[in-house]
């Protein structure tokens, strides 16, 4: 999965940007002269970027993310007046690009202008519903907020001033965040209690009794030489005293109300639809995740079918190993047996990192276009990973900043399976979440909004794709390896029947449990975190099968059109060299590709010698 942007960051103009969709700020085309006519594609591209900068403005942790440092200094308004001033901002801007005819626009800025126009419908048809006023969870709050430092560039006295202005501004931030928490609980918008016993104990680990432990001071450990080392202790003492004076007695407030106040009254039921209008609310949800009108019923259905697929599947592979005994037996046994794990976090990390190594020369197999942007593998942060996924990736900043990051779980080695780890590193770093957001960012051509835009369907559609060209890339030679892709696929399959379980049928969360751990072989730690995040964070996770089995269907689509033409390598650059689309709009684009390469003349044979 790509890391979900945080809860407490606004989005008002771009509703599908992800903190993993990260690029520089564009520069705004240079305005027409007074007394010459704008064309309806300058139209068009100067609200592109004013909307664009406007984004920037007001979501300045998205900014600062994103690799502009104009608004480093700055923390989000979660004031009422800020919120409703953003949701009137994304009207404004569909009105304006209403106004301008499409049909005067080249077919390029015609697809663009549809884009937009599906992000800003889809925006402000959630806007009479109110997640934001849950803005607290297992996934992150502000007692994870200083682990935004690992997303930021240290490199000036500057920056370190501008961090120290956020932990100064802490407080304030820490009040609003609290302000929405009682909205919520005025009107219904509540967490489920089940998901929310977990933020105790993240806080404690995320809050030090000395200021110098914590993640809120780490990046003033290590100051670079070029600062003078009188300059560089002043910033030591300015963070020290705005965190022991600002930062801890806001999150101690938050503590205090928590335990006593929100936590109390956070609701027992785990279902979306329990929320104020909470059917529509998950219905639009649906839509808004796969990019797709189909209902909670179709998807279960279609997850109930994948489901009986892959345990054909996996049957095969249990035969083939010879195991004796049924596929819960078989399960049981790739959660339990030792040779299946690491023994130890580093041993862990090594041998993540050395996968990626093996990865990387067989790319050329299935790719003609490679992003320039190099990747990590780097640990989780120890605060959340107890109750974070096993996986998942950071974007790059388009400027070169920063790298992008393939971030692994290291809690508890010894239920991390060696068997996932193939499936695992194909979706999150090469060739998947990291090849289609890296070569997003590299469309100069595409307005900032296009870059960065991030169609969940698309994006972890294609991450999940990904997983299977492994077997082009010949890394699924060991049969584990193979039943750790089945299991991976499986797990996603598996997150129809769930979801939908949970927030539109009425299943229990010890329901969704025992489903998954009856029909995937994945540990019960992260089987539990899993089905926590679904709780959390409804309808995300449906969007992984239902964009990967769109991938599938167009690359077997294109395979028969095309015969002996078919290059897969062309198929991928059709595919990603958009960026995140809409999956109509996708398979629009690839039948165009298939159509084109038809019409071109046949290959002629090679002559013999």
């Amino acid at each position: 999965m790509t890391k979900p942007l945080s809860s407490s960051v606004p989005a008002a103009v771009a509703c599908a940007l992800s903190l993993a969709f990260v690029a520089t700020l564009a520069q705004p085309a240079a305005a027409p002269a007074a007394t010459e006519p704008q064309t309806e594609a300058a139209k068009l591209h100067a609200l592109f970027d004013s909307d664009w900068e406007t984004f920037l403005e007001h979501s300045p942790i998205s900014a600062s993310y994103l690799g502009d440092r104009r608004y480093n200094d700055r923390m989000p308004d979660l004031s009422p007046k800020a919120r409703e001033a953003a949701r009137q901002r994304t009207r404004d801007s569909l009105k304006r690009l209403l106004a301008i005819d499409r049909s005067r626009l080249d077919a390029a800025d015609q697809l663009s202008y549809d884009i937009y126009k599906t992000l800003l419908e889809d925006d402000i048809a959630g806007q009479r519903f109110h997640s934001e006023r849950m803005p607290i969870g297992q996934a992150g709050g502000p007692h994870t907020f200083g682990n935004l430092t690992d997303q930021l560039s240290f490199t000036t006295a500057k920056d370190y001033a501008d961090w120290i202005a956020r932990l100064e501004a802490f407080g304030t931030y820490v009040d609003g965040t609290m302000a929405l928490m009682r909205e919520g609980m005025e009107s219904g918008w509540m967490p489920p209690k089940v998901t929310m016993q977990r933020v105790p104990a993240q806080r404690e680990r995320a809050v030090k009794a000395a200021p110098e432990e914590g993640s809120f001071y780490a990046p003033f450990k290590e100051m670079p030489k070029e600062i003078p080392a009188a300059e560089a202790e002043k910033l030591r003492t300015r963070a020290r005293a705005a965190i022991t004076g600002t930062v801890l007695p806001a999150l101690a407030r938050l503590r205090a109300f928590f335990n006593d106040t929100y936590f109390p009254a956070a609701r027992e039921s785990i279902a979306a639809g329990e929320l104020p209008d909470g059917k529509a609310y998950y219905d639009y949800l649906a839509h808004s995740y796969t990019t797709t009108d189909l209902t909670a019923d179709q998807i279960h259905e279609i997850g109930l079918k994948e489901v009986a697929r892959l345990r054909a599947e996996m049957e095969k592979v249990k035969a083939e190993v010879g195991f004796e005994g049924d596929l819960p037996a078989f399960f049981q046994h790739l959660r339990t047996d030792p040779k299946f794990f690491y023994t130890s976090p580093d041993a862990l990390l090594e041998a993540y990192r050395a996968l990626a190594k093996r990865v990387d020369p067989e790319l050329v197999k299935d790719f003609r276009t490679m992003p320039r942007t190099p990747y990590g593998v780097r640990p989780i942060p120890d605060d959340i990973a107890p109750d974070t996924t096993t996986a998942y990736y950071d974007g790059p900043a388009a400027d070169g900043s920063r790298a992008g990051y393939y971030s692994v779980n290291l809690y508890k080695p010894e239920t991390r399976p060696k068997w996932e780890m193939v499936p695992l590193s194909l979706h999150e770093a090469v060739p998947g979440h990291h090849f289609q957001i890296a070569l997003a960012l590299e469309l100069p051509e595409q307005p900032m909004f296009r870059r960065v835009s991030g169609f969940t369907a698309f994006v972890e559609g294609w991450g999940l794709y990904a997983e299977r060209l492994g077997y082009d890339m010949g890394l699924y030679g060991d049969p584990y390896d193979r039943f750790g892709q089945l299991t991976y696929e499986m797990w996603r399959a598996v997150r129809l029947v769930v979801d939908t379980g949970m927030h539109a049928k009425g299943w229990t969360r010890q329901q969704a449990i025992d489903y998954f751990k009856a029909n995937a072989a994945k540990t019960e730690l992260d089987i539990t975190n899993e089905v926590d995040r679904y709780i959390t964070t409804p309808g995300q996770a449906l969007a992984y099968k239902v964009g990967q089995m769109k991938i599938s269907e167009l690359r077997a689509r294109a395979s028969e059109r095309l015969g002996a033409r078919f290059d897969v390598r062309g198929f991928h650059d059709a595919v990603l060299g958009g960026g995140a689309l809409p999956l109509n709009v996708l398979e629009r684009r690839v039948d165009a590709w298939i159509e084109a390469e038809a019409a071109k003349p046949a290959p002629k044979p090679a002559a013999g010698r």
